[in-house]
């Protein structure tokens, strides 16, 4: 049984009115709360979402945080993009006041049982296809969380029979209370977003909050190859593994060519290696992990089978976008750190032209260097983190500075030869020239797509 939280006549601040920000906001104005919503950004800036807030009756404190609002509140909520650390922040909770994220909320409203997905790369895909095979098999099942639409959304739709499977990000477990899903799932442990988290084990620490709350009748889905997360196996709640390298005493493994489940002393065949439709060693990974999880919500072996049979992957993760004259256009936009950058290289045998750069994130590009030595035969780059790329990447590839990414589409198209594929897998986050990564792929999809319509199955005949 849940928590619960009674929201009416309490006075709540609503902090950052991004996508989530505005979901909160709403939600406890529907619920009787008294709401307050600050963003440092302007009313101009916010024109869309300021309209529908102040016509559900919510006060507004834009282009600025004023620290005596924050300290006059019964419970804060703070968006994913806003740092715990904020000073404002940091004397609401001197003065007693709760300070959550949008998922512990949500969690104490969503009825059904809860699946959660983490870890630093693979989440999106993971989550999506654990819903999609547990849709196949007829369960109830709804899709949110960092995936795109917040849980808070999805609580109305839900039942008592419902699954809820749910992408969890660091900066939305950062804040969290009691939050616990009955399913946690943790894929992966890389560095990533060291421009937020002070070091990798704080990062680590805060993934590993995922598993806090869980009850010795709740289960633990870990990578069982991944030394950063089997060093850190939480305590309280049943684990079940998953491991492409080796047979594990409970969970998913590989036998030959056979996807199998071991449960309770029974080993279960849930399908076939070679039927999944994905590319990469991770993603084979993240279809261990699905299926883990999907058997433990409740899916048939045929279930899974079907449903990793069907799956045709996200949008922005290993996306084909098009194929013109011989050359393969691949959209991973989500490719949002080196780790996930890295997988995405070594997906494919090559030759590669790879589109590199955005954001920098605090972690070095070091490890790209002998993948792209040898899978690629030409780096462009773009964004701020340009210059530091080029700095890690040495004289391992040769090297583009594009500056922009429709430059960086334009010099691909120049160089590639029938045979090429041009893989957009940035390594950064896209926040220097687009609002977010789906913006960055939508744009590289859009670029590609003119490219390909003003050209001809010739396009690049001739070409060395």
């Amino acid at each position: 049984m849940r928590p619960g939280f009674d929201l009416e006549g309490r006075r709540v601040l609503v902090v950052g009115l991004a996508r989530t920000g505005l979901v909160v906001s709403l939600f406890a104005a529907g619920y009787g709360a008294a709401v307050t919503a600050t963003d440092t950004r302007t009313e101009s800036d916010l024109a869309e979402a300021v309209s529908k807030l102040r016509a559900a009756g919510v006060k507004l404190e834009l282009g600025s945080h004023a620290a005596s609002t924050f300290v006059a509140q019964d419970l804060i909520v703070v968006s994913p993009g806003v740092s715990p650390r904020l000073a404002p922040l940091e004397a609401a909770r001197l003065a007693g006041v709760q300070v959550w994220s949008e998922i512990e909320l949500a969690w104490r409203f969503l009825r059904g049982k809860l699946v959660a997905v983490t870890g630093s790369n693979g989440k999106t895909t993971t989550t999506a296809l654990i819903s999609h095979i547990l849709k196949a098999g007829g369960i109830n099942t709804l899709t949110g969380g960092n995936i795109g639409v917040p849980l808070l959304s999805l609580v109305e739709s839900t039942t008592d029979s419902t699954i809820t499977v749910a992408e969890i990000s660091s900066f939305q477990l950062e804040t969290i209370e009691a939050f616990r899903p009955e399913i946690g799932v943790l894929l992966n442990l890389t560095p990533d977003h060291l421009d937020r988290h002070t070091s990798f084990q704080e990062y680590a620490a805060a993934k590993m909050r995922l598993f806090e709350n869980q009850l010795d009748r709740d289960v633990a889905v870990l990578n069982a190859d991944d030394p950063e997360v089997t060093g850190r196996m939480p305590s309280g709640p049943h684990i079940f593994w998953f491991s492409r390298r080796k047979r594990v005493a409970q969970g998913a493994f590989l036998q030959g060519n056979q996807i199998m489940i071991r449960h309770e002393g029974s080993e279960i065949a849930v399908g076939r290696r070679d039927e999944i439709p994905l590319r990469g060693e991770h993603n084979l990974e993240n279809v261990l992990a699905a299926a883990a999880a999907a058997y433990l919500a409740g899916a048939s072996p045929a279930d899974i089978a079907a449903g990793v049979k069907t799956f045709q992957g996200v949008e922005h993760r290993l996306e084909l976008v098009a194929k013109v004259g011989g050359v393969e256009f691949y959209n991973d936009s989500k490719a949002t750190n080196v780790d996930a950058a890295l997988k995405a290289i070594e997906a494919f045998p090559g030759p590669l032209i790879v589109i590199l750069g955005g954001t920098d994130k605090g972690s070095p590009y070091i490890p790209l260097r002998e993948p792209l030595r040898r899978n690629a035969r030409k780096v462009i780059l773009i964004g701020a983190a340009a210059e530091k790329i080029a700095a890690d990447l040495g004289d391992a590839v040769s090297m583009i500075r594009a500056g922009t990414l429709d430059r960086a589409v334009r010099a691909a198209t120049e160089q590639a030869q029938p045979g090429d594929v041009v893989l957009l897998a940035p390594a950064c986050s896209s926040f220097d020239q687009f609002e977010n990564y789906e913006h960055r792929g939508r744009a590289f999809k859009q670029m590609v797509g003119n490219f390909a319509s003003a050209s001809n199955e010739n396009a690049f005949a001739g070409k060395g």
